[in-house]
């Protein structure tokens, strides 16, 4: 078990990497949208490559950090049920829905995406707008953006197991908006 949580590990610092200088991306849309403003407001000139840009930049944002907000625990849950349960039983309907739900429609996606990027590759599929980009990248961004959910779901399974084996011995903290209760000044559920 210990060897499983030091790929564990391992993808964790991965995607905690990738999620924590993906945000770059956002300012550089947000520059790309402020200048694309000037310059078609100052000198009447604008490019579709331009707002195309920006869509690439924000997509690849959503798809390439979906996995560090898995890691960090900031997706959706329904905390009226999760917090009446003990820690051990959110453990397990974690382990139970990473297994049933996510895995399956990550694979799923993977698979449907790889055909997907190799045919818009292979043929230089480009923008139908005047002036607009390729399109392979912005579809690649979908397939990493699985793979790293994929990469880091095997991780949170990993985690699950070992804390409900005993391997791990507490449970990792709660984070909200990428904070763990320690860094947001409030104490954390208490091990049950």
């Amino acid at each position: 078990m210990q060897s499983l949580l030091a790929v564990s590990r391992a993808i964790d610092a991965v995607t905690g990497f990738i999620g924590h200088h993906i945000r770059w991306l956002i300012l550089a849309a947000v520059l790309v949208s402020a200048v694309n403003a000037i310059v078609r407001k100052l000198f009447d000139i604008s490019s579709n490559a331009w707002l195309e840009l920006q869509w690439y930049l924000f997509g690849a944002v959503f798809m390439l950090a979906a996995a560090y907000v898995l890691q960090r625990n900031g997706h959706v849950r329904i905390d009226v049920l999760s917090n009446r349960l003990t820690e051990r039983g959110r453990q397990w309907i974690d382990l139970f829905c990473h297994i049933l739900m996510l895995l399956p429609l990550v694979l799923v996606m993977i698979w449907l995406s790889v055909p997907f990027v190799i045919d818009s590759y292979r043929s230089g599929e480009i923008s139908t707008n005047a002036g607009g980009l390729i399109i392979w990248p912005s579809k690649l961004f979908v397939l990493l953006g699985f793979v790293l959910l994929l990469l880091q779901a095997i991780s949170e399974i990993i985690k699950r197991i070992g804390f409900l084996t005993g391997a791990l011995q507490e449970a990792e903290p709660e984070a909200i908006h990428g904070l763990t209760p320690e860094e947001l000044g409030v104490k954390g559920r208490q091990p049950e």
